[in-house]
């Protein structure tokens, strides 16, 4: 406003002051038109052109092709350009780039043009451009695409469209494609023309990686039309193919439907390679309903046709399928390996809408609660974790909103086992809102289900209760058994804690009939459940039955290799069987290998699984020890909890699990705030810090070797370490090894 003032002189500057018109006689515009008519009007008539011109071409607009247009000399169009500038209407940017002072002020430009001259100016600036932009036209091609649909040059409107939105969806821009792919199609509406099916195909998988699932519907199922309708048996293989994929969110029986169609063209076409995709989608879907051998069959053969067409994206794609079935099958090392090749490929090629997939799914192969009854695979947590965040950014960059919805849901099962729950029910939470936003069905089961089993372990069951059978309404929806058994075994565990025994079983015979095989994660834990059923049924022989079969049908399970979770049930059946020696090796081989992979949840059950055992025994300090140890555990896990009534109620029902605590004697005190600790082990530990071999730490307390070695070796059980440094730094944090320097120089002192 005061510019528009300023420029027509009502306000002026005078006298080494601001000054204006009486009241009366300012021409003060009404609206932003106003104010900017009131500008132009006192510039010259070129000038007014060549903003005209730019007004056409953009917020932003070159002076290559402003120079083009008007064919100045280049010290004409400066002037002009110099005069735009003292009215406040266009700034300078660069040597080559100018631009409007404001959006409005180029809007307001734009709208005082009828419309035949837009056309006009818009058809000369597309030319032009065309015509300039030769060398490197990819580059222009949005700019080109617009101008010419604004002429209404429908050919070049159809031709640059369809080219920008598949630049656009190459450069992970989905928004921009859509709108590009949507100028194409109404371009050809205009010339009449029925578009190819590619365009509705790029444009339905701009809108499926937004997660809008209708509009992504209706654009496959337009280009399956529009393929049969013109005999095109390639894009009708395309559209169904796309289809089967988008339905895979909701309704696996669509899915299976158009797969096998796919699969049944993609015979008869006799292309190789459109044969391998359709086998690995079919076989993806075979592992989905639980038939995890049929899938690996298709999946084989899918590798072998592209490994030998040597086609990288195909073996990306096929390998991060596999690793898929081998961690649905319970064989998360084969799994690790198939995901490794995965991630290589899609890096190499910078696949990262498939990187962001198989990132997230390599991440839980180091122990997710979906495959608590198998071996993990060797990757530390430190790396899951970093693989996890990596997938999250990456599902970010690309503005793939089903894949964020699967990291972050993903993450959450990675934390969840390790005791963070914080963060575990913030991505976890998150997860499930952007698949609720997006209606993906079966990331919302997956999101349902993390909550109902972080809710599960942190004893809340009616909140775990009914998160879970949220989780099992969806599965059913969607129609995939796996989910059904992955679900039904936790949703039957929250019965079991809730006394409803009954319940818990109809639910686990239902998921899964009590002769049917334990092949599949979800199958093993539907059985792991029934021998938790068992054992609350006083049936302690079955409980082991069950357990002893999980174990020996376990792919990779050698040497010392420990299922801590199937141990744990192993154990607790052991005592209830009065064989005691035997269950108290196997409780402590589930406590070792827990504290080892980090599991704090599991740990600290069974630390009260160990202390039951050690009461019936009437081993009352080893009991205590252990019990002791559970407590601590709750505590650091209740401590990581940031709702404070879910907390409260942790607490509350977790230390009911344990004997109430009695009064400590000031030895029983320093044991417990060292960890358990004996004093001769404090002493060990406070050596130990002191840079002293096993040698010189038996001389010291004039004890073998041997003695020593046991005590560090209880040092690393008590405290969850694993070396010595490890042991040292604790010693110094905790005040040891300088109490013990101390009173060796009092000691000392004459």
């Amino acid at each position: 406003m005061l510019k528009s003032l300023i420029s027509t002189g009502d306000i002026f500057y005078e006298n080494g002051r601001w000054q204006g018109k009486p009241l009366g006689e300012l021409r003060i515009p009404r609206s932003v038109q106003d104010a900017v008519q009131q500008r132009t009007d006192c510039l010259h008539e070129r000038a007014r052109h060549v903003l005209s011109l730019a007004a056409v071409a953009g917020r932003r607009f070159d002076f290559t092709l402003l120079q083009q247009l008007t064919h100045h000399d280049e010290q004409e169009l400066l002037s002009v350009l110099k005069e735009l500038i003292a009215a406040q209407l266009v700034v300078e940017e660069s040597e080559e780039r100018f631009a409007f002072r404001h959006a409005l002020t180029r809007q307001a430009v734009y709208a005082d043009l009828l419309v035949r001259e837009r056309k006009g100016l818009h058809r000369a600036i597309a030319e032009t451009l065309e015509r300039l932009a030769a060398p490197a036209l990819d580059t222009y091609l949005a700019d080109l695409a617009y101008h010419f649909y604004e002429a209404g040059a429908w050919e070049k409107a159809l031709e640059y469209g369809q080219r920008a939105g598949e630049r656009a969806q190459a450069m992970y821009a989905p928004y921009a494609a859509i709108e590009q792919l949507t100028r194409a199609l109404d371009a050809a509406h205009h010339l009449g023309r029925i578009a190819t099916p590619k365009i509705s195909l790029a444009r339905g998988q701009a809108y499926e990686t937004l997660g809008e699932f209708e509009q992504a519907r209706a654009d496959y199922e337009r280009a399956l039309e529009i393929a049969r309708s013109v005999h095109d048996p390639a894009a009708e293989w395309q559209s169904l193919s796309a289809l089967g994929f988008l339905w895979a969110g909701r309704d696996y029986s669509q899915t299976g439907t158009y797969y096998r169609q796919a699969l049944e063209l993609a015979r008869r076409l006799g292309d190789p390679l459109t044969l391998a995709h359709s086998l690995n989608r079919l076989g993806n879907w075979h592992l989905n309903i639980e038939q995890p051998g049929e899938a690996l069959g298709y999946h084989q053969e899918a590798l072998t046709l592209f490994q030998q067409a040597h086609d990288a994206p195909g073996v990306a794609q096929t390998c991060d399928l596999l690793g898929m079935a081998s961690l649905l099958g319970g064989d998360l090392v084969q799994g690790e390996a198939y995901y490794q090749q995965a991630v290589a490929l899609f890096q190499e090629l910078d696949d990262r809408q498939g990187l962001a997939s198989s990132l997230a799914t390599l991440a839980k192969l180091g122990g997710i609660y979906q495959s608590e009854t198998s071996v993990p695979a060797s990757i530390s947590f430190a790396e899951c974790l970093r693989l996890g965040e990596q997938a999250i950014k990456t599902a970010r960059e690309i503005g793939s909103r089903s894949a964020e919805a699967y990291t972050l849901v993903s993450l959450g099962q990675l934390l969840g086992p390790r005791g963070e729950y914080a963060r575990a029910l913030e991505v976890a939470q998150a997860g499930l809102s952007l698949s609720e936003q997006i209606e993906h069905r079966q990331f919302m089961t997956f999101g349902h289900w993390e909550l109902g089993v972080l809710y599960l372990e942190l004893l809340a069951l009616p909140e775990a209760q009914q998160q879970l059978e949220q989780a099992l309404a969806l599965a059913h929806e969607v129609g995939s058994q796996y989910w059904i058994r992955l679900v039904s075994g936790f949703l039957a565990l929250a019965y079991l804690l809730q006394q409803d025994l009954t319940q818990a079983e109809s639910i686990l015979n239902a998921a899964l009939p009590p002769d049917a095989p334990s092949q599949t994660s979800g199958q093993r834990l539907v059985w792991a459940a029934r021998a938790d059923l068992a054992l609350a049924r006083s049936d302690p022989g079955l409980t082991l039955d069950i357990t002893d079969r999980l174990i020996a049908s376990a792919a990779n399970l050698s040497g010392e290799r420990v299922i801590p979770r199937l141990w744990k049930l192993r154990g607790e059946a052991l005592a209830a069987l009065s064989l005691a020696a035997e269950a108290e090796t196997t409780l402590q081989a589930a406590q070792a290998a827990a504290r080892a992979q980090g599991l704090r949840p599991l740990l600290w059950r069974i630390c009260v699984s160990l202390g039951k055992l050690y009461q019936t025994q009437k081993r009352q300090g080893e009991a205590e020890q252990a019990f002791l140890t559970a407590r601590m555990l709750i505590e650091e896990l209740a401590a990581n909890v940031a709702d404070e009534r879910l907390r409260k109620h942790f607490l509350s029902q977790a230390t009911a699990m344990l004997p109430p605590k009695r009064s400590l004697s000031p030895d029983r005190i320093a044991k417990q705030v060292h960890g358990g600790l004996t004093a001769r082990e404090r002493e060990v530990a406070a050596l130990i810090a002191q840079g002293k071999s096993n040698r010189a730490i038996a001389d010291e307390l004039v004890v073998g070797v041997s003695t020593v070695e046991a005590h560090i070796s209880h040092i690393f059980t008590k405290l969850g370490f694993a070396s010595r440094a490890q042991i040292a730094a604790w010693a110094v944090d905790k005040g040891l090894a300088l109490a013990r320097q101390d009173g060796e120089e009092t000691r000392q002192q004459p």
